[in-house]
């Protein structure tokens, strides 16, 4: 065993600060990689929980690995800043590949534990060259407690770099260009750093090291450190999968919101850890500061528990007093900062502290600086896994942050214990376990308006307000791994929450909606024999399909495994219990990935309303699906996309519209309406051009068999064919002028929800709707059948008429 002993070149004030940019630009090209290939491969491995969650532990393994072996593999003779140049150039390259290398793998036919495992393997090279990237520059300061707290600057500065990373790529890059231009710029940061680097290492100094023998019999002593830093990453992962999940639920749950939270979670770590290296040069105490930072991160947690489910939620916040997102995402950040930064503060602080408590007199910085990042993201990754996995779908939030403040307070109260033989601390100890009880059991569940009304709960509380004569009563309430769901009644009518926004009811114009979405299609295609439905929601799409006698296989995917269970129970009548039905096949998967995967064929495709405002759901609008839909359509097939008017502005529905027809030229709208507004449209595509006979269609509605389908139309508003389709809006070659600029919602820029999330606070739907009927002709070779019919559907169809 040898020990390294350092003989230090001192350094200029400029090379200092000229360290602290190079950590800074590279940890903003990480951001915008992470965000980047986030992105990227769940097209490949889809966006479930599961697989994210696999995801994120594969690209933090990678960190972890990285930093661990850098100094067992590279040599400390080697220049610090030469090893750091070659490693910012080599996850340059790698950036590259993955960009060019993810499409392709999404080309073969994968599995999905043989797609995660690619997709971990793809990350691994870049991640790993990240990882050692700390530890290698670290090489060029001393283990002394200066040296240590330069570590800890480079620490903070390669974080406040990821702020910027992250606001860039979910502000800029990625709204305005796509992932390929994101990556190149990432790339051209890399290659910038590199260049710096070989210059400066050519022009200062080499500090190097001598190794000497240690000690006889030595042998390394247990170091309490790395297990109090991997509890403290193990915390912070799970607090930010916890905190995502709620402040996700109160502010919406758009690309910008996740940038928002992440960029605040960010500026806590840097101002934190910026904190805790100054602390390092003025304390010789690290490791009692490092134990009450844990116990302290208690009362932090403790602080953002109560801000969610008391102070946040009641703040009078009303989206819709400016319909400008910018004064919004202002306020968003606010209420960010409000709840989460003090506890990021003390994980931020806790990073150089323990750097200063591990370190040994005469440490390779490298190895001292690798092994704390390593046990700090080694915990992260178990954090984030466990509570995303496990306690937050099997215990909730409220049981999770209840988790996270025990366990903080445990392992600082440890610290204190080992490091101290003080009486004092004995007493201390019994007096932060019953403080850890009482703020524990101070923490409470969001209240259910947050899950039901989400960014609009202050307007709806205090409607509440204004008519308590009709309280709504809360019907069910979980929380599973991807989503928050809520059913109440309310004024004899029942409604489905998924995560802050309304998903279906019992409401007449949801209902309609939700009858279209499976009897449009259905009567549309002349003998449906199997079914996709993409999504379950309350069931009443899926359940649309289940009176047809010709049906012979109806699968449905889902998420969220224990939304089908609650919505049978709540909206049986409604969905035809459609669960229970012989020729039902639950899929739980992305339904993305399901199609990807499936060689199985479908004469009907069509969606459970889906938001395209929420991160995540634009790969289900993307020319790229729709293409991968068509695929998977038999000949004559019918697929039917939802798309909402309400929460956007034109310009999503332009999008929307022109990459739907993109895939089907032939492609038409149906709307929903009422009193003369839309506010759902149906987008109807199919494989085939064959006129639709509505004389067809009503002969099949008489007869006996289809009694049922009759009946269940009859309940929305339609009860004959002629009625159901005067709901036609429009057909693609008719909509071409108002679609001429508008931009095609692709897999690798992802526009879609850039757009949508920006357009989340329009009012404009009457005016949408109106835009979109003045384009409305009479569908001369579409619609066909008998002089009374087709005369009736030309009264109805008029251009006077708005519906």
């Amino acid at each position: 065993m040898t020990l390294i002993k350092p003989d230090q070149v001192p350094l200029s004030a400029a090379t200092h600060g000229l360290l602290l940019v190079l950590l800074a630009a590279s940890g903003c090209a990480a951001l915008i990689y992470e965000i980047i290939w986030l992105q990227l491969l769940q097209l490949v491995i889809g966006s479930s929980a599961v697989s994210l969650g696999l995801l994120l532990a594969a690209f933090m393994g990678g960190l972890c690995l990285g930093s661990a072996l850098l100094a067992r593999i590279i040599s400390a003779a080697h220049h610090p800043l030469k090893v750091y140049a070659f490693l910012e150039l080599g996850i340059g390259v790698f950036g590259l590949l993955v960009l060019w290398g993810i499409p392709l793998v999404g080309r073969i036919y994968l599995s999905g534990a043989t797609a995660s495992m690619v997709a971990g393997l793809c990350l691994l090279p870049p991640t790993l060259l990240m990882g050692a990237s700390l530890p290698a520059i670290s090489r060029w300061v001393s283990a002394t407690s200066k040296g240590i707290s330069w570590t800890g600057f480079l620490y903070s500065s390669n974080i406040a770099g990821a702020v910027l990373g992250c606001l860039l790529a979910g502000f800029y890059l990625l709204k305005v260009f796509d992932m390929a231009v994101a990556t190149y710029v990432a790339v051209a940061i890399n290659v910038i750093v590199a260049a710096a680097s070989f210059v400066l290492s050519s022009r200062a100094g080499h500090t190097h090291f001598r190794e000497i023998p240690r000690a006889q019999g030595y042998k390394p002593r247990f170091n309490l450190v790395h297990l109090i830093i991997a509890s403290s990453g193990l915390c912070a992962l799970g607090a930010q999968v916890v905190w995502t999940r709620l402040l996700s639920l109160l502010l919406g749950a758009t690309v910008y919101t996740f940038s928002i939270i992440l960029a605040v979670f960010l500026v806590g770590l840097w101002a934190g850890s910026g904190a805790g290296s100054m602390l390092v040069r003025r304390s010789p105490y690290p490791r009692l500061l490092l134990a009450g930072t844990q116990m302290l991160l208690a009362v932090a947690i403790a602080w953002t528990a109560y801000t969610m489910s008391h102070s946040l939620p009641y703040w009078p916040v009303d989206p819709w007093l400016s319909l400008s997102p910018w004064f919004n995402f202002e306020l968003d950040l606010v209420r960010c900062a409000w709840a989460i930064l003090p506890a990021t503060l003390l994980w931020g602080a806790a990073f150089p502290l323990a750097l200063a408590a591990a370190s040994e007199s005469g440490e390779d910085p490298a190895k001292l600086s690798g092994g704390i990042y390593a046990a700090n993201t080694g915990g992260a990754i178990v954090g984030a896994l466990i509570f995303s996995l496990a306690l937050i779908p099997s215990f909730g939030t409220r049981a999770s942050q209840q988790l996270l403040i025990g366990v903080s307070m445990a392992t600082g109260l440890i610290g204190l214990l080992w490091w101290t033989h003080s009486r004092k601390v004995a007493f201390m100890g019994i007096a932060s376990v019953l403080l850890a009880c009482v703020l524990g059991g101070g923490v409470s569940d969001v209240p259910w308006e947050v899950v039901a009304y989400g960014r609009r709960i202050a307007p709806m509380i205090r409607a509440m307000d204004l008519y308590p004569e009709n309280p709504p009563r809360v019907l069910y309430r979980g929380e599973g791994i991807n989503s928050s769901v809520l059913i109440l009644e309310r004024a004899a009518q029942r409604h489905f929450y998924v995560s802050g926004k309304a998903e279906a009811s019992t409401a007449p114009l949801d209902m309609r909606l939700e009858r279209m979405m499976g009897h449009v299609p259905a009567l549309i295609h002349p003998n449906p024999r199997s079914v996709l439905t993409v999504g379950f929601g309350a069931g009443v799409t899926a359940g649309s399909f289940v009176p047809y006698p010709e049906i012979e296989s109806m699968v449905i995917c889902e998420l969220e495994p224990f939304i089908p269970p609650a919505s049978t129970e709540y909206f049986g009548p409604q969905n035809n219990r459609v669960l229970d039905d012989r020729r039902t096949h639950m899929v739980y998967d992305d339904a993305r990935h399901y199609i990807f995967t499936t060689d199985q064929k479908f004469d009907v495709i069509t969606t459970d309303p889906i938001h395209p405002w929420v991160k995540g759901t634009s790969t289900l609008y993307s020319k790229e699906y729709y293409e991968l839909v068509k695929r998977h359509l038999n000949r004559g097939g019918v697929v039917a996309q939802w798309l909402p008017i309400y929460d956007s502005d034109t310009a999503t529905i332009q999008s929307e519209l022109a990459t739907f027809f993109s895939v089907f030229p032939n492609g038409t709208i149906w709307s929903n309406f009422m009193n003369n507004d839309g506010y759902d449209l149906v987008l109807i595509g199919r494989s085939d051009d064959a006129p639709i006979d509505v004389d067809v269609m009503q002969e099949r509605l008489d007869r006996p068999e289809y009694a049922a389908v009759l009946a269940s139309i009859a309940e929305v508003g339609f009860h004959s064919a002629v009625e159901l389709m005067a709901t036609y809006a429009g057909r693609a070659s008719d909509l071409q002028p108002y679609l001429a600029e508008a931009q095609i919602n692709y897999d690798l820029n992802m526009r879609l929800q850039y757009l949508a999330g920006l357009g989340l606070n329009s009012m404009g739907y009457p005016k949408i709707y109106k835009q979109v009927l003045a384009y409305r002709k009479f569908p001369e070779g579409l619609l066909s059948g008998s002089g009374g019919r087709m005369n009736a559907l030309r009264t109805l169809l008029h251009p006077g008429r708005s519906s």
